[in-house]
């Protein structure tokens, strides 16, 4: 069994913690790409297909509940389409989606058909954390995306019943 370094959870293995912090069982192979600062899985990189051999268009997953939650209030305050109309990020955003495909089997950053489009900012962020990015860093900082004071997998299984 892996231990989840330095996340302060003996015993809970790397499996666990990220069936803990996905709520379920993954659906693809995978390996922790990146790590919180306590620990924790915090970016899953996906192989482009799932454990039943379909297609899976997202290499990175952003697995940190507490960055996911962040991102999500930047999503719900229309930060999708206050990107995509972001000139100066244009290029950027090209580049890196086209780099995602390029590492995953031609697909686009979450199977966004059209790499001018962003689906999912979580996918970019999770992807920019990563591979590094002006896309990535524009996320942190409309989000004021910071690292949690604990590891969210410690949150979620504190919770559990």
């Amino acid at each position: 069994m892996t231990e989840v370094s330095g996340a302060g959870l003996p015993g809970v293995s790397d499996e666990d913690a990220v069936r803990a912090l996905l709520g379920r069982e993954s659906t693809t192979n995978h390996r922790i790409a990146v790590r919180c600062p306590r620990g924790g899985p915090a970016v899953l990189e996906n192989r482009s297909r799932d454990a039943a051999g379909r297609p899976f268009p997202t290499r990175h997953w952003l697995a940190c509940r507490s960055l996911s939650r962040t991102v999500a209030r930047l999503e719900a305050d229309g930060g999708v389409r206050e990107l995509e109309q972001c000139c100066d990020l244009a290029a950027a955003l090209r580049s890196s989606q086209e780099r995602h495909a390029e590492l995953h089997d031609g697909h686009f950053i979450a199977g966004a058909r059209d790499p001018r489009h962003v689906k999912c900012l979580h996918a970019h962020l999770a992807f920019a954390l990563v591979e590094g990015g002006e896309v990535g860093d524009w996320i942190r900082r409309r989000a004021s995306v910071e690292w949690p004071e604990r590891c969210c997998v410690r949150d979620v299984l504190e919770a559990a019943p």
